[in-house]
């Protein structure tokens, strides 16, 4: 498949290693000839690199089975999901999982990546709701806008939240950067 057609979520074969594409970008600086950017993920190392390519240049593509599980709990070796067809529990370990398991309660449903029956990737969605375990109180009457604080989600997320929000409340926030959007 050229470079150009190949989108986020798909897996590619590249010098002999599986990747799975995170995020593609097409450039052309200035005067140059245009490029394509990959962020792919090297699936046994769990690193994100970045490579480029021609828009032309043939990339071997592999299938990737996308099931959708059900975040049960995790342990010392990693996650346990259960699939959602035929209830299955697979164990993803935590080098697979990366930073997933900020953004997941349990009984979550997500997007888990197979190949050859092992999982791969975890994908989570553009946001979640996640509820304030602990936060420091708001000030009163405080007239500065845009004022944040720290607040600590129930999954152990950390985050930087506006003044007004308070313990119990749920909150969307963004899985790209941990960011706070908005209340739930």
């Amino acid at each position: 498949m050229q470079a150009t057609n190949l989108r986020p979520g798909q897996g590619v074969r590249l010098d002999g290693k599986l990747f799975v594409v995170t995020g593609i970008e097409h450039r052309t600086p200035g005067n140059l000839r245009a490029f394509i950017q990959l962020k792919i993920k090297d699936v046994i190392r769990s690193q994100t690199i970045e490579r480029r390519f021609k828009p032309s240049d043939d990339i071997e593509v592999i299938d990737l089975d996308r099931r959708v599980m059900e975040y049960l709990y995790s342990d010392n070796t990693g996650a346990t999901f259960m699939d959602t067809e035929n209830y299955e529990q697979a164990t993803i370990h935590k080098d697979v999982l990366g930073d997933a398991l900020l953004y997941l309660r349990p009984n979550a449903q997500t997007n888990v990546l197979m190949h050859d029956g092992n999982p791969i990737l975890v994908e989570l969605p553009p946001s979640v709701e996640l509820t304030v375990k602990h936060c420091d109180p708001g000030v009163k009457n405080a007239t500065v806008t845009n004022v944040m604080k720290e607040a600590e989600m129930e999954t152990g997320l950390k985050t930087r939240v506006p003044d007004f929000i308070n313990i119990g409340e749920a909150l969307r926030i963004s899985t790209a950067d941990g960011a706070y959007q908005s209340r739930a």
